[in-house]
């Protein structure tokens, strides 16, 4: 399984606004610069963000986009939902027709346990843990001698 580029941008571009969260609204040529997006890409990431609630812009001449809510308020869940899609290992995992071995597959059980696995770890943390341990390593890295 591998994440696509639209979530892990998605993801960076939304930590990034995460950290700004009290400084102000950021301009998406700053995302961009910071996290070496494309604007063009990163401008249709913020729009996914923006449909979904995630984000919002405000307009002006010191404009750009702030997250909807605080950090501590926006599971990862819900942000990996919104860029990648509905969280499936396989399609047996939600629809039984896709397979005729659904009811005794024990293959289809692994699956499950593992989508269930990704679930409670994306559902357990939110934007906010994210902000903590990104401050968190930035004191580290600047008590190093």
């Amino acid at each position: 399984m591998k994440l696509s580029t639209r979530t892990r941008y998605g993801m960076r571009a939304l930590l990034e606004l995460a950290l700004a969260y009290k400084a102000g609204p950021l301009q998406i040529k700053v995302i961009a610069e910071h996290q070496n997006i494309s604007n063009k890409y990163l401008e249709q990431l913020v729009a996914m963000l923006k449909t979904a609630g995630l984000v919002r812009s405000i307009r002006g001449p010191h404009g750009g986009y702030v997250l909807a809510k605080p950090p501590q308020d926006v599971p990862l869940v819900d942000v990996f939902k919104t860029l990648e899609g509905p969280i499936l290992t396989t399609e047996c995992v939600e629809d039984e027709a896709i397979c005729a071995n659904y009811a005794d597959c024990v293959t289809r059980r692994l699956w499950t346990e593992v989508n269930e696995a990704i679930l409670n770890v994306l559902s357990s943390k939110t934007l906010g843990d994210l902000v903590e341990e990104a401050e968190q390593s930035k004191q580290k890295a600047s008590y190093q001698i």
